[in-house]
């Protein structure tokens, strides 16, 4: 069990990095519009690069864990990603998040771990 738990944390780390990346992305590139100038854009920005990077390594690890572990036990673990997405808002992008909103992920958490019983 402490293997999957391990394995979906680095993988929910990942996915949640490349939401992170995609922000950070989007906030750099121009107001989207449906041409060829910002097609270019995007396909030449480093952060939407490592964007797909992470969502790459993510997909990859999940792969893993589809095809070795049970399914019931391995996708309520990817509510470990409401976490790290959180603490990346504080972190990364300097939001607070009021009490409410942890209480909210707490619940959704000790649901998760009802679940893996």
């Amino acid at each position: 069990m402490f293997r999957l738990l391990t394995l979906v944390a680095i993988q929910t780390i990942f996915l949640s990095g490349g939401q992170v990346l995609l922000k950070l992305a989007m906030a750099r590139l121009p107001k989207f519009s449906w041409t060829w100038n910002y097609f270019k854009a995007v396909a030449t920005d480093w952060w939407f690069a490592a964007c797909g990077l992470s969502f790459g390594v993510a997909t990859v690890l999940w792969l893993y864990i589809l095809k070795h572990f049970p399914f019931h036990q391995a996708y309520p673990l990817t509510a470990m990603g409401y976490i790290f997405g959180m603490l990346a808002a504080i972190v990364v992008f300097g939001e607070s998040v009021p009490l409410a909103r942890w209480i909210g992920v707490a619940l959704i958490v000790l649901g998760c771990m009802f679940i893996m019983r």
